[in-house]
């Protein structure tokens, strides 16, 4: 019996002194996660041409999509997509034709904040927008961008919501660099961004 049950421990622990330690110059598998790829709807803007050379001069506001803010359904645009935060923006009527409904815009905004206007407390959640929205007819040359109800930044000493601290900017320039189908806009800023950064950085 001690000969049976020491050859069986033999057995157990002799597949792992077989194989030892990994060689130092041993290759191991990694895997690479490639970008999100765009879908077929999406087009990026040819630099140098009169659509990305031409940018907008706009108003800049933000809202949340909450009923007193929107409609009674809050969480569908004027486009039929989902209201999403991260991605999407309206923009005025008198805009349309210009910004139409899957227009993908960057937005920059050079002048200093004012009492009205706390765009560099906000500018890290706005990154690159979908028009996928539009405003009430009476406001005019403006792009509203959607922010997150729940969050919250600190302007003043006060904690408010980002659509509040941001207020009216004006100055604000708008460059249309890419389109996409309203039913393929991406749910992440990450993944817009991964489709629209070499173009919007070669039309600056």
């Amino acid at each position: 019996m001690p000969f049976l049950i020491s050859t069986l421990v033999g057995l157990m622990v002799l597949p792992a002194g077989i194989a030892g330690p990994i060689p130092t110059n041993a290759t191991v598998a990694t895997t690479t996660v490639a970008a999100p790829t765009a879908p077929v709807s999406f087009k990026l803007v040819t630099p140098g041409t009169k659509e990305a050379e031409t940018p907008f001069t706009t108003k800049l506001t933000a809202y949340n999509a909450v009923p007193s803010q929107t409609d009674g359904n809050p969480f569908v645009t004027a486009s039929g997509s989902f209201s999403n935060p991260e991605v999407v923006a309206a923009r005025s009527g008198d805009l349309a034709k210009d910004l139409p409904f899957g227009t993908i815009i960057s937005i920059e905004r050079s002048a200093a904040d004012t009492p009205a206007c706390n765009y560099s407390t906000v500018s890290h959640q706005i990154g690159y927008r979908v028009i996928a929205d539009s405003m009430n007819a009476r406001i005019t040359n403006t792009v509203d961008v959607l922010l997150d109800e729940n969050d919250t930044v600190v302007v003043n000493g006060r904690t408010v919501n980002p659509g509040i601290a941001l207020g009216i900017c004006g100055q604000v320039t708008v460059r249309v660099v890419g389109h996409i189908g309203v039913k393929d806009i991406p749910k992440t800023q990450a993944e817009l961004a991964s489709y629209v950064t070499p173009s919007a950085l070669a039309t600056r």
